[in-house]
């Protein structure tokens, strides 16, 4: 398990220049606009979304499992506490097919618990969920 944190970036190349350079480590994956950095120490997994007309830095935040049970382990937890926004079983988002949930907001910031399920997604599937994110943490 690691944590998330997806930011908003105005410039892609100087954004992926910098975070290579912090945490001595090559993005993970990279789309247009797009970059994923998976950071070992401290366990992190970094997303930066190119928008630079946004006034906000931080665009999501979320907890990335390593098990398809621990994202319906979280659904049972956040439905029960009343947390619980939405799921996406089987959806495809950020450039993966994923499991996920969204927990309601909470001062306008909503969380997601996501796995992974495959990263090789191709460009005609990636643009059918390309504002798959913004639409779910809202």
């Amino acid at each position: 398990m690691r944590v998330q944190l997806a930011l908003n970036v105005p410039d892609i190349e100087a954004a992926k220049t910098y975070y290579s350079q912090l945490f001595n480590t090559e993005p993970h994956k990279t789309r247009d606009g797009y970059a994923n950095f998976v950071v070992n120490d401290p366990p992190l997994k970094l997303v930066l979304f190119e928008n630079a007309k946004s006034e906000a830095h931080l665009h999501h935040i979320g907890v990335e499992v390593l098990d398809p049970e621990d994202v319906e382990a979280a659904q049972v937890r956040l439905d029960t506490a009343g947390l619980l926004k939405d799921f996406l079983h089987d959806t495809q988002c950020c450039h993966a097919k994923q499991k996920k949930i969204w927990s309601k907001p909470h001062n306008g910031l909503s969380w997601e618990w996501y796995w992974v399920e495959d990263e090789n997604t191709t460009a005609e599937e990636d643009a059918l969920y390309k504002t798959c994110c913004v639409e779910a943490r809202n």
